[in-house]
């Protein structure tokens, strides 16, 4: 009876510990592009010259660049950005990377690299036809 016990609760353990498990699709990571994504602007006023009342100001507008990475799966290819704008990591281009969709953001992994979980957002997808498809198409 004991031994029954002990089954059960090494069994229960055990189906807990499965269903911890995340499920991973994969993909490659095919190409990296820099793409607008805003404008930063910088102000020439001074704590001086606001509490003086000088007119000085001149601000400095520039466009800046975000990483968007093409990561092609075996049925869809995806356009994601990286959500830390600020410190993005650069992604081994040609590598397979593992990922996850997490409510409204990709959850992407590559273990290539330092296989860490990074969040990023989804920009556009697209499906991938199969080449018989494209035969049958182009006929």
């Amino acid at each position: 009876m004991k031994t029954l016990m002990l089954l059960s609760v090494l069994l229960v353990g055990a189906a807990m510990q499965a269903s911890d498990l995340k499920s991973y699709q994969t993909g490659v990571l095919k190409e990296m592009t820099s793409v607008e994504c805003g404008y930063e602007q910088k102000s020439g006023n001074t704590f001086v010259g606001e509490v003086l009342g000088t007119d000085g100001s001149h601000s400095k507008t520039r466009k800046t660049l975000c990483h968007e990475y093409v990561l092609q799966t075996s049925h869809v290819v995806y356009h994601i950005r990286p959500r830390d704008e600020k410190h993005p990591a650069l992604l081994p281009v040609g590598e397979t990377a593992r990922f996850r969709m997490k409510k409204e953001l990709m959850v992407l992994r590559v273990p290539e690299g330092d296989d860490k979980e990074r969040d990023y957002d989804v920009v556009g997808m697209t499906p991938v036809e199969a080449p018989a498809a494209v035969a049958q198409s182009k006929k």
